[in-house]
């Protein structure tokens, strides 16, 4: 049986299946075995070669040589050497040290010796009892750097277009130098398309120029492992064109001085490197594939790859040196095969085709494996390699070849296979597995141990595991011995083998919870059993609440200067203490005392641009950690423009340009550009032009003569930037104005005047020195000349001795010291106005109803007004009253009619008025004279409502009336209309009366009505147009004297402190014979009277309704008969306090209100607008002692 431990795979038990045991029996790679410092004290172990150096081992010759040999086993293993295939007798060299425990050389070159001395092959053996292992060979050779052989170098001379190969040629060094090419200043030559460095170092021109003329290519070559560097000789460069000589100089220079013979006319490619058509190229697999083109042509060619039948890996692939070499990295033999490089330019193209071969040292396929067997058991070691070509096999034992060593009858070998059965504690030994061919060898050593161990677990006792819910549990139970135990994990004291398919079990003896619970919590046992003995081994494990974040940062985005804060809540495990940390930019937090951390927020105060990122909130605990993060977005209105530059100056334009400031992090949406009038308006800014956020100049119109500075300020969303510094002064020249005075107007202020007045340029607008205006003038309807006089920047002009309102013709011009402004435009004017002369005639009055007359006049001519027509205008007024005759002074009202109308309405007249007026024309000037007053009369109209009307003395069965009026008759009043109607308890209204009263009274009794009921009033007044606006009033009869003592006494009775104790007492003795008639029940016995009630019911006593919820029948209330004996219930013509209070409580004389001694109510019902009625039909009684105690009989 062969021995397994620390297998990382996993295996998966179903439940239903068998029980979870580990069986770890399989060969598995890498195989350990644990060196635990107790196991380590009884158990052997073969050496293994832990450490050694490279096979090809490059040394410094300048420093000691150090060749690494480390092993371990059991017992320690001895180090021994052989150098060139013979021992090596350290002993006998005093240069050469062996570390102690250790395999380790150091020879001592630097205080004597040279390192030429121990070059070789060296191999490291380390041994016990139980084998030996060996070392690669490791070669030993010292790294050269030789110097350059000198060389004299003559100046290369060639024309401006040819091709050029400088070559480098560096000494061969141990390892190969790097080669790179600077001048004297040690500054690496600029390398292109066209000019670039070869693998083998040389430098490739496609074509030269001019330019490329110096005294100073330098090759270096750079040897890393000694850390020097060497330089060739200078190579002087130069190149000219033939067209720059003259023609001595010409004729002096044979072709043959220049470098090459090729012209430096355009030409297609050629080939500097590889030659010819093809070539072949070998690689050996693992490394990295470099293939290299450069052509020359004129113009530079351009280098493409293409793979034959096949494409170029595109994850491997990858172009260096202005494409010129391909390279493709970790090349396989599939990527042997043809690569075509194709040079091309305008003139041509040229291919070359690279034949690639992989070849392949020998790696591994199945590399030999430690074995750990127990007596009898079998085994294999298989070493299985491949290469191109296919390495051969060679099987060793502790260091000698397998063919020579002491036969074991428990080993037999079957090629690149060794197979072990029955083996025994003599069959321990270290074997060697050689694969070798041409490019290489491999060499592993593999160790077969024969060990009897009893179970042993090395994982600590009662180990407590803590795990987040809903994450993996991981169980470690590390062990061993030999045979290779079984592991059986229990849960609990008396648990079975875990069957769970939740759980998975790893070959190493670990058990895996893949989504740990709540319910995982408990003590589980490993159990590790095999033939020679048992080991257990207790684990604890702990499901703890994962850390959330349940209040996570948000974004966001606030202005400079203010305060942001974000919050952090988190929830945990209460056996955890967490730790709340805030990053920025995923680093640490300022440290600056703006930044205020508490419980679950952090905030930043006096927000800076620098403030700006990803705050994030990290919740730590020993166990778990999560986080989340927010954006800070620090905005502000943006930064000001700066550097104005103003571009194109023109007469009329300029061209202003601007470079933005910062939009602290808010778009520009615009600029706004403003502009200072040095000249006239020093320090008064205007508006220019705005444009948009993505433009940063600005074609500008200006204005002739003035002195302009400019200045911008940029918008976003939060506001407007500061404005910029202003820009330079630009003055313009003058010119003429290039536009006229508005608001030219022409009125007269006196009748023989005409007033001109307009608004006046403004410095900005004169274009010029000098601004003057020139005003004309001519009537109209005249056939006179313009009249013309030039004034000086004024705004008016007055011409004397015009006639009375005539139409005028007018002008105004700008002119300055550069001249006229265009042709004005005409503007229609009036010389001064006079009073009208003529009043209305013809004027009459058509009565159209009670308040509303029409009033017709004639116009009065245009000539006789006078100015401009405004209108018309009635003043009338009310003289005399048709109803009192009295005669009393009216203060004039008046009404105007707009333009040329000849009738007009008068509306809100008074009815039965005596009314007077006349009729006046309007013009500018004032009113003409009055028209003839004309008298008319308004006939009468309907009445206003009464003044007032109030109810006084209520009695049981009448009620008093007193009215005041109509303050506005309208006419003659004929009589008074009074309707009332009853309201009942449920609002609803009765039949309505109707009363007509004369028209001389103030006072109405009305008798005959029911006492306590509410009636509603309806009053108003007539005349012969008909009737007025009504009044409404309400009011209640009072109630029966008698029944309203009675209720006083019976509430006074109920609210007696005896009555309610005897009630309690009465309500007591019903509970007890309540209880008892329960219990006599329960004992199975009869309640007598119980009996008696139901052979003797009584006809008098009414049932409850089920209807309604009421009580049985009542006496009438008017017959006031008492109530039947016997009733289990009040009348319901007793009244609950909430419902008898509603009668008048609720029109303000209630219960509460107080009578006179003749029984009529105090309160006055003055203008009481509809309210709800009271309930009249039910009675104002309250329940008696004896309809009390009737309900409990």
């Amino acid at each position: 049986m062969q021995l397994k431990i620390m297998m990382p795979k996993k295996k998966h038990l179903s439940a239903g299946r068998a029980p979870l045991i580990l069986f770890l029996c399989q060969m598995i790679s890498a195989l350990e075995v644990p060196l635990d410092p107790k196991l380590l004290e009884d158990l052997v172990q073969p050496p293994t070669i832990t450490q050694q150096s490279p096979k090809d081992y490059i040394i410094d010759p300048r420093e000691n040589i150090v060749i690494q040999c480390e092993a371990k086993g059991k017992p320690p293993p001895s180090f021994s050497w052989t150098r060139n295939g013979t021992h090596f007798d350290i002993d006998k060299d005093p240069l050469v040290t062996m570390k102690s425990g250790s395999g380790t050389l150091t020879v001592n070159i630097m205080s004597e010796g040279k390192a030429e001395t121990y070059e070789g092959v060296y191999q490291c053996t380390a041994r016990n009892e139980r084998g030996a292992a060996i070392s690669n060979n490791i070669v030993i050779r010292p790294s050269r750097s030789p110097l350059w052989t000198k060389e004299k170098l003559e100046r290369i001379t060639l024309r401006n277009g040819q091709s050029l190969v400088l070559p480098c040629r560096p000494p061969v060094g141990l390892p190969p130098p790097i080669i790179f090419w600077m001048d004297n200043s040690f500054q690496r030559l600029p390398q292109s398309e066209r000019v670039s460095q070869g693998l083998n170092g040389d430098l490739y021109f496609s074509n030269v120029l001019p330019e490329d003329t110096r005294e100073d290519y330098i090759c270096y070559a750079r040897f890393n492992h000694t850390q020097t560097i060497q330089q060739k000789q200078p190579i002087s460069v130069k190149v000219i064109s033939v067209d720059e000589l003259n023609d001595t100089i010409a004729a002096n220079l044979s072709d043959t001085e220049f470098y090459g013979a090729k012209s430096h006319r355009e030409r297609p490619p050629t080939f500097l490197t590889p030659e010819g058509n093809a070539s072949r190229k070998e690689e050996l697999r693992g490394n990295v594939l470099s293939l290299e083109c450069i052509a020359e042509g004129l113009p530079t060619p351009i280098i493409y790859w293409i793979k034959e039948d096949g494409t170029l890996p595109i994850n491997r692939t990858f172009y260096r040196n202005f494409k010129k070499t391909l390279q493709i990295v970790q090349v396989t033999e599939a990527d042997s095969g043809n690569y075509q490089c194709i040079a091309k330019n305008a003139l041509g193209a040229i291919h070359h085709i690279i034949s690639v071969t992989v070849k392949a040292a020998p790696y591994w396929i199945i590399a030999p494996q430690n074995l750990v067997l127990s007596p009898g058991e079998d085994g294999t070691l298989i070493c299985r390699a491949n290469g191109n070509p296919k390495p051969r096999i060679s099987w060793l034992l502790n260091g000698v070849l397998i063919e020579i060593a002491p036969d074991d009858p428990s080993r037999k070998i079957d090629g690149d296979t060794i197979i072990f059965s029955n083996v025994q504690e003599r069959s321990s030994a270290v074997y060697q597995c050689n694969a070798s061919n041409e490019y290489g060898y491999l060499l592993a050593n593999a160790f077969v141990n024969v060990l009897a161990e009893p179970p042993r677990i090395f994982t600590s006792a009662d180990t407590l595991y803590q795990v987040i819910a809903n994450r993996p549990a991981l169980l470690d139970c590390a062990f061993f011995g030999s045979p290779l135990p079984t592991i059986e994990w229990f849960k609990g004291a008396k648990g079975s083998a875990l069957r769970e398919d939740i759980y998975v079990l790893h070959e190493n003896g670990t058990l895996e919870i893949p989504v740990a619970q709540k319910d995982s919590t408990g003590t589980y046992t490993c159990v590790a059993r095999n033939k020679l003995g048992m080991a257990k081994n207790d684990i604890h494990l702990e499901i703890k609440d994962p850390t959330r974040i349940i209040k996570q940062p948000e974004y966001a985005v606030v202005q400079r200067g203010s305060t942001v804060s974000f919050e952090c809540i988190v929830k945990h495990d209460h056996t955890l203490i967490p730790t709340v940390t805030w990053l920025k930019d995923h680093g640490e937090l300022p440290s600056d005392g703006r930044f205020t951390v508490d419980k679950d927020h952090l905030v930043v105060a006096d927000v800076s641009d620098d403030d700006g990122g990803t705050y994030t909130c990290v919740a730590n605990t020993t166990l778990d950690s999560v986080s989340a993060s927010a954006v800070l977005s620090v905005v502000d209105v943006p930064n000001p423009p700066f550097d104005l530059e103003l571009t194109d100056q023109l007469d009329r334009s300029v061209q202003l340009s601007w470079t933005p400031g910062d939009d602290n992090n808010s778009p520009i949406t615009k600029f706004i550009i403003e502009y200072e009038d040095a000249m006239h308006e020093p320090g008064l800014w205007h508006h220019q032009t705005e444009v948009p956020g993505a433009q940063t100049t600005a074609q500008l119109k200006l204005s002739p003569y003035v002195n302009y500075s400019f200045r911008v300020m940029a918008v976003n969303s939060l506001g407007r930037s500061l404005p910029s510094e202003a820009s330079e002064q630009y003055l313009t020249k003058a010119a003429e104005p290039d536009k006229n005075p508005t608001a030219v107007e022409g009125l007269g202020s006196e009748p023989d005047n005409l007033v001109i007045t307009w608004k006046p340029l403004n410095g900005f607008e004169s274009n010029g020195p000098g601004l003057q205006y020139k005003v004309s003038w001519r009537q109209k309807d005249g056939d006179d000349e313009w009249t013309s006089m030039v004034v000086a920047d004024v705004s008016k002009y007055i011409v004397s001795g015009t006639p009375t309102f005539v139409p005028y013709l007018i002008k105004v011009q700008a002119l300055n010291d550069a001249g006229f402004a265009p042709e004005p435009a005409v503007v229609l004017g009036h010389s001064g106005e006079d009073l009208p002369m003529v009043a209305p005639g013809n004027v009459h009055v058509n009565v159209v109803n009670s308040t509303l007359a029409e009033v017709h006049w004639d116009p009065v001519p245009l000539k006789s007004i006078r100015g401009h027509l405004q209108g018309y205008r009635i003043y009338y007024w009310k003289a005399q009253s048709s109803s009192t005759r009295n005669r009393r002074h009216i203060e004039k009202k008046i009404l105007t009619f707009q333009g040329s109308k000849t009738h007009g309405m008068l509306p809100g007249l008074e009815p039965f008025s005596h009314y007077t007026l006349n009729v006046r024309v309007v013009n500018g000037k004032g009113e003409g004279p009055a028209s003839p007053d004309r008298v008319f009369n308004t006939p009468e109209g309907v009445p206003s409502a009464p003044s007032s009307l109030k109810i006084v003395n209520p009695t049981l069965d009448s009620l008093t009336l007193e009215w005041e009026p109509p303050s506005h008759p309208n006419g003659i009043l004929t009589e008074y209309t009074l309707k009332y109607q009853p309201i009942n308890s449920t609002h609803e209204l009765g039949p309505l009366v109707d009363l007509k009263i004369p028209a001389n009274k103030t006072r109405w009794t009305l008798k005959n009505l029911s006492f306590s009921t509410r009636y509603k009033f309806y009053f108003y007044a007539q005349t012969v147009a008909g009737s007025g606006s009504q009044i409404t009033e309400e009011a209640i009869t009072t109630m029966d004297e008698g029944k309203m003592a009675m209720a006083s006494r019976q509430v006074d009775i109920a609210t007696q402190g005896w009555f309610i104790g005897l009630m309690c007492a009465v309500a007591l003795l019903i509970l007890i014979l309540l209880i008892v008639c329960f219990i006599r029940r329960n004992k199975g016995g009869k309640y007598p009277v119980k009996e008696k009630e139901d052979a003797h019911a009584d006809p008098e006593i009414q049932p409850m309704k089920e209807d309604d919820g009421t009580f049985g029948e009542y006496s009438d209330a008017e017959d006031h008969k008492p109530l039947k004996k016997g009733s289990r219930t009040p009348s319901d013509r007793t009244v609950k306090k909430e419902d008898s209070d509603d009668s008048l409580v609720d029109y303000g004389e209630g219960v509460n209100g107080q009578f006179n001694e003749d029984g009529s109510f105090i309160g006055q019902y003055s203008g009481k607008k509809e309210k709800e009625p009271a309930e009249g039909n039910e009675s104002s009684e309250a329940p008696s002692p004896v309809n009390a105690m009737n309900s409990f009989v």
